[in-house]
């Protein structure tokens, strides 16, 4: 049998390297320009460089030169006559649009940027970002710091209010009368689902400061309808529901501590309910595709962070057998989740 040419590296795959490690400079681009307000500005139309920095408070020629970076990356536009013009792109960034993207633009290269020096150290120990940072546990940094709090939940609202869409469009809810979302945050995937089902009624589990912080906002449609429970999900769960969701939950865990909340959830569920579990799922086998890029992305984010780790369906599979689940169907959606559908046995 003959042996397998090694690989030969070029100039091609050199310069693709070299797109690789130089790719940060995009993100923390993008973050200036969020942290600017750049986009809120041209929401109204093309504006000259003089306009743009008197209004964001900068420098013209060090502002131009970003918005000129800006523009190569298509968040915005380079008008013939040397104003600049917002693209549909660069329309996340605006803090007014339904799918804004600006929190969590902040969030990830303002608070998460640091975290990524310890990846190494984290992939030698197997210790999370956070464990390696003293002081720098996540939810205790929320507690004590209003404004990383704040940027922390809208960023949070931004992700599953795109992918609360998708899993709306992908998942059929049918005969549900009372959806429990276990860890629901602000509510976003909840106001989704409830929003799609007139009749349908939800309860919202969370920590007392998150709670308390959706009783405060103006009242929605959707909250006529729904039921604001402070607990913890480690403890007890809302009882009676036909339907119980867990998004973006147990990868925030590892094993263990997954299983606590799983039995939590099997204690408060009637016989024939059913368990919605809306992760990303790894692939079995990693290749170099957009798909399996995010999934990775998603999994070394959280070695980094907080801990916890994105899981194979199979991961899934036993973490839910060895709770007293089984896995009935895998409903994939456009974006990166997928909706596990799981009963007990």
């Amino acid at each position: 049998m003959a042996k397998k040419p090694k690989p030969r590296p070029s100039s091609r795959t050199a310069a693709q390297l070299l797109e690789i490690i130089n790719a940060s400079w995009r993100s923390q681009a993008v973050l200036a320009a969020a942290e600017l307000g750049i986009a809120d500005l041209l929401a109204d139309g093309p504006k000259d460089v003089e306009t743009l920095a008197r209004s964001a408070e900068c420098n013209a020629s060090s502002l131009y030169r970003l918005l000129r970076g800006l523009a190569t990356l298509g968040i915005c536009a380079e008008r013939k006559d040397g104003r600049f013009e917002l693209t549909a792109l660069g329309s996340h960034l605006r803090h007014d649009v339904p799918q804004s993207l600006c929190h969590w633009t902040i969030w990830w290269g303002r608070h998460r940027w640091p975290m990524w020096a310890n990846l190494t150290e984290s992939v030698k120990t197997g210790k999370s970002g956070r464990t390696l940072a003293p002081g720098q546990k996540l939810y205790e940094q929320l507690e004590r710091d209003p404004e990383t709090a704040r940027v922390f939940h809208g960023a949070m609202v931004e992700l599953t209010r795109l992918s609360s869409v998708e899993v709306v469009r992908a998942y059929d809810f049918a005969g549900m009368n009372r959806v429990v979302d276990v860890g629901g945050g602000y509510g976003e995937l909840l106001a989704a689902v409830l929003g799609a089902h007139p009749r349908m009624r939800g309860v919202l589990l969370d920590l007392p400061r998150v709670i308390e912080s959706v009783s405060a906002q103006e009242r929605e449609d959707w909250m006529q309808r729904c039921e604001f429970v402070a607990g913890d999900f480690f403890q007890a769960v809302p009882e009676e529901g036909d339907g119980y969701l867990l998004k973006s939950v147990l990868h925030n865990w590892e094993d263990a501590r997954c299983a606590e909340i799983l039995r939590s959830c099997m204690r408060a569920m009637p016989k024939k309910a059913r368990l919605l579990v809306v992760e990303r799922i790894m692939p079995a086998r990693a290749t170099p595709s957009a798909r399996h890029q995010t999934a990775a992305w998603g999994d070394l984010n959280m070695l980094v962070g907080p801990g916890g780790r994105e899981r194979t369906e199979a991961e899934f599979g036993a973490l839910l057998e060895a709770a007293g689940f089984r896995i009935r169907r895998v409903v994939p959606t456009r974006m990166i989740f997928s909706v596990i559908e799981a009963v007990v046995r």
